[in-house]
């Protein structure tokens, strides 16, 4: 779980969760981002970094 911070900090939450994958040995991560902004985009997005898969939620 993130908080949104600004993109710099969410590609960084982004690597984070590649990071962990790859020291788990997983293929696939989720990461739900909790954003305060007004025009804020929410959903879920599948993202394909590298050979891992991210599943991205935003609240």
């Amino acid at each position: 779980m993130k908080i949104w911070r600004g993109e710099r900090y969410y590609r960084q939450g982004e690597q984070q969760i590649i990071d962990y994958l790859n020291s788990f040995g997983l293929s696939t991560g989720y990461m739900l981002s909790f954003n305060f902004n007004k025009r804020k985009e929410t959903g879920v997005k599948r993202l394909q970094i590298g050979n891992k898969v991210l599943y991205e939620g935003t609240v």
